[in-house]
């Protein structure tokens, strides 16, 4: 990170989400208009990435069954990252990272390799010894996420719509015992 950018890293309650949710909209607003491949695709709205959080995320943040974590800047939200570790009964070591976003504009200064660090700790406390997730195939975050110690299970072709094309992306199953 440039000695010009302080990031600071927040776990986000409901009350939380509730307050902030135009700015975590812009966050996923504009990570999807950038080509990121998590879960939506163009046209996205902000009436649709605010519904996002208040609906898919608040929820599970509210029954305490997922983590969120956010990074910001001095004047922005610039990341964000989940830890959902609503597992059945026969799973309790186990979590799934998910949907790990840094703005565009904010990319290759480690805000990402912070947010997952954060997101292990928090792992770890709860605790879970084993985390899991899925990244689209060919993206920037899998060699990230190989480079963080997560471990190709293999991939899934047809996984995915892209965000741009009227295409289907495979996607990559990673792990991470910790």
């Amino acid at each position: 990170m440039g000695a010009e950018t302080r990031i600071e890293i927040s776990s986000f309650a409901g009350n939380d989400i509730m307050s902030c949710v135009s700015e975590l909209a812009a966050l996923i607003l504009a990570c999807v208009h950038d080509g990121a491949s998590i879960g939506y695709i163009l046209p996205f709205s902000m009436a649709e990435a605010e519904a996002f959080w208040m609906k898919k995320v608040l929820p599970a943040v509210e029954d305490g069954t997922r983590v969120l974590l956010v990074a910001r800047s001095a004047t922005q939200i610039v990341g964000s990252v989940q830890l959902d570790h609503d597992t059945p009964p026969n799973q309790p070591h186990r979590a799934e990272v998910r949907k790990l976003m840094v703005h565009p504009g904010f990319r290759r200064q480690g805000i990402a390799r912070l947010l997952m660090a954060k997101i292990e700790d928090r792992a770890r406390q709860l605790p879970r010894s084993l985390l899991t997730l899925d990244t689209r195939s060919g993206d920037a975050a899998e060699p990230l996420y190989a480079s963080l110690g997560y471990v190709t299970v293999g991939q899934v072709p047809g996984y995915c719509l892209d965000p741009f094309r009227q295409q289907f992306d495979a996607t990559t199953i990673m792990y991470k015992v910790l």
